[in-house]
């Protein structure tokens, strides 16, 4: 009994020092391995996408249009990248006159075109690589926008320059090392501000002093935060210094 257990002590001991093929088999070979690093250094982004929203209650806030732009981003390969972004937009806005009868308040839509200026905080959630190609992000941003004059409407509103707040979320798709696509789902986050002609009765149709009001606004604050989705999609260009 004691020459059989010392042979299975060797045994046991000689099997642990040979190398084992399932080992060899855990993970993925070199090549088959769905996680791909990704071009360390900045990318330029092209892009062109949709903004959708209401405009607020009123409607007079710019909303629904086409919007294109560019974007330069750095640390590109790694959990937490930067990006700075310039868009134009080209949207639409209705006209609400608080001086004329309430069925003749609302007109429109007019066009106006809007300019935003983005700085951006972006977390990948893969960091510096890809999975099969794909790597999803979330972030924020904070930006300036400047919308441009509409002459029809001489209520006394504007839109005006606004500082806005934006969360987004998207994917970046690698077809090569260098090239990429880049969608977002984009919500920015902006206060408009009403004139104070919005609470003054029409002149041509005042309201009944002890009954309802006529004015555009009879009961409420002067300001609303409103959104609008925000979708764009582009193709970028990775490269280093």
């Amino acid at each position: 009994m004691k020459y059989v257990a010392l042979g299975m002590v060797s045994i046991t001991f000689l099997t642990a020092l040979l190398p084992c093929p399932a080992r060899a088999q855990v993970g993925h070979p070199p090549g088959g391995s769905p996680y791909r690093e990704i071009f360390r250094g900045h990318s330029v982004t092209g892009f062109a996408g949709y903004i959708g929203g209401s405009g607020a209650e009123l409607g007079i806030g710019p909303h629904t249009g086409p919007v294109y732009g560019i974007r330069y981003d750095i640390r590109t390969a790694s959990a937490l990248q930067l990006g700075i972004q310039l868009a134009q937009a080209d949207l639409e806005r209705f006209i609400v006159d608080p001086f004329v009868q309430v069925a003749n308040r609302v007109s429109g839509p007019v066009n106006q075109r809007v300019s935003f200026v983005e700085a951006d905080l972006q977390l990948n959630l893969t960091g510096g690589k890809t999975w099969r190609r794909l790597a999803p992000f979330v972030g924020a941003g904070v930006g300036f926008s400047f919308a441009g004059d509409t002459p029809a409407d001489t209520s006394g509103y504007e839109f005006g320059n606004k500082v806005y707040f934006v969360p987004y979320a998207g994917l970046r798709l690698f077809v090569t090392e260098r090239f990429h696509f880049r969608g977002d789902a984009r919500i920015p986050f902006w206060k408009l501000n009403y004139p104070a002609s919005f609470t003054e009765e029409p002149p041509l149709e005042p309201g009944d002093p002890d009954g309802d009001s006529n004015a555009v606004i009879d009961d409420g604050p002067l300001s609303e935060w409103t959104t609008a989705p925000w979708f764009q999609l582009g193709l970028a260009y990775s490269f280093s210094f």
